[in-house]
């Protein structure tokens, strides 16, 4: 009897062990959760290398790179190929992430196609070239070869580029042009043109087809339904507003050195109120989230809805930048 009360006494204790050590683990997750999921802070964008002389597309270049290290870098590193606690449970920072790259890709790929080239015929730019694929490289690769050193190779390749630039380099050439900037304008349409969409289906039941409306000619390669299903899973609808953070925060940055690199053009166009416009709106969507939850209520329910007050922010940045487009589109 004495030791078999030994053996429950020891028991006892080994069990309040493991009790207190998972209590600790988790509270060790719980916060380190907490530090990686902050977003990172806006950043100054630079005009140049040298105070005294600016190089046009620096801006531009400089910030993309400086962008892709801030994915790279900021708590937690990069999260999306985590597979770790308590990174592997975490689903907003990796949405945010996905904004961030899908702006990094497009920015890389308008430099490669028209920001370096003078036309059509030109010769690709050999960094350029080499730096912006990597960032189509997958975004949840965790081995061989992982995410993040495809992007580093990418980011490499454009400091190559930047280093040429600001040395003045005959062969290396950023052509600041309204046609060059259109192009990159309207990628930013069609991404905050579907956020907005995606983020204003949180209350959305359905929506009338209209893909083929407008041309009396149209086919579509299947049987189109009159209505369309477009409710987003509620589960997904904080991954969604993640993501137009994400992109929102990425864009910032991008107009912000596009007022640099293209400021003859926007004079010449009287466009600069339209930019600083953008620049406004998508400042605004990024300010604090004062909620410890994002809330979808209905739209004139008891609860706030961040995914309508985001998408109204984007709404309001597409449609500056679609004035913008079509007034650089003018001679």
């Amino acid at each position: 009897m004495e030791r078999s009360a030994k053996n429950i006494l020891a028991a006892s204790k080994w069990s309040k062990v493991a009790l207190w050590a998972l209590g600790v683990f988790l509270l060790i997750m719980f916060v380190i959760g907490i530090w990686v999921s902050r977003e990172p802070d806006v950043f100054w964008v630079n005009r140049s290398a040298d105070p005294d002389s600016a190089v046009v597309g620096f801006s531009t270049t400089d910030t993309l790179i400086r962008v892709s290290k801030t994915l790279l870098e900021k708590n937690g590193g990069y999260l999306t190929n985590d597979k770790l606690p308590p990174m592997v449970f975490l689903d907003n920072i990796p949405s945010w992430e996905l904004g961030v790259v899908n702006q990094m890709r497009d920015l890389g790929r308008v430099m490669r196609d028209d920001y370096t080239r003078s036309q059509s015929q030109s010769k690709e730019d050999e960094d350029v070239a080499i730096g912006a694929p990597q960032f189509f490289y997958n975004n949840d690769s965790w081995v061989f070869p992982t995410t993040e050193s495809e992007y580093r190779e990418g980011i490499e390749a454009f400091s190559r580029y930047r280093k040429r630039l600001v040395a003045g380099d005959p062969d290396t050439q950023f052509y600041s042009r309204a046609d060059n900037l259109r192009e990159w304008l309207s990628q930013v349409e069609k991404r905050l043109g579907s956020l907005t969409r995606r983020l204003g289906n949180s209350v959305a039941a359905d929506r009338i087809n209209e893909d083929l409306a407008g041309d009396a000619v149209a086919e579509a390669a299947g049987a189109q339904p009159d209505k369309i299903r477009v409710r987003t899973a509620y589960f997904q609808i904080d991954n969604v507003f993640f993501e137009a953070r994400g992109t929102a925060w990425a864009l910032l940055h991008f107009f912000r050195a596009a007022e640099f690199d293209f400021a003859n053009v926007l004079a010449d166009k009287n466009a600069e109120a339209s930019v600083r416009q953008i620049i406004r709106e998508l400042e605004a969507s990024l300010d604090p989230i004062r909620s410890p939850l994002i809330l979808n209520g209905g739209g004139f329910g008891l609860f706030a809805n961040h995914s309508l007050v985001m998408a109204n922010y984007l709404a309001r940045a597409n449609a500056a930048v679609i004035n913008l487009r079509e007034l650089l589109d003018q001679g």
